[in-house]
């Protein structure tokens, strides 16, 4: 299994970001995708989670109304669509695969390397 996620950079407060997730090794229509975070000298932070299908998706209050989790099950890429950004979303962002969806907060099986995301003006 192999997860890369990429778009990460330097934005201002109240920008946009497209975080995007390579996925190999697996066959990605069949599993559950989420987007977890790590801001400095916290724990991982869940941010959002979608279904196989991509019909069903949930959000952390704290992003919800300004993230959109997406997938394309026929490139096998998955999406973070970032907007309205505040300093406090200041984080690694990594990509990881579930197999639960009653689990959708806690479980992760595997996780990428992660992409910076530092909103600052």
């Amino acid at each position: 299994v192999q997860l890369v996620e990429s778009g990460g950079g330097l934005v201002q407060p109240g920008g946009s970001l497209r975080l995007s997730c390579a996925t190999s090794g697996f066959i990605f229509k069949t599993i559950h995708m989420k987007w977890v975070r790590q801001a400095p000298g916290k724990g991982l932070e869940w941010v959002a989670s979608i279904t196989t299908g991509g019909g069903r998706t949930a959000y952390a209050d704290s992003v919800k109304g300004r993230f959109t989790i997406s997938r394309d099950n026929a490139k096998n890429p998955l999406y973070l669509q970032m907007d309205r950004l505040k300093t406090e979303d200041t984080a690694i962002y990594y990509c990881a695969t579930f197999t639960q969806w009653s689990l959708y907060r806690t479980q992760a099986a595997y996780r990428g390397q992660g992409t910076q995301v530092t909103v600052s003006s």
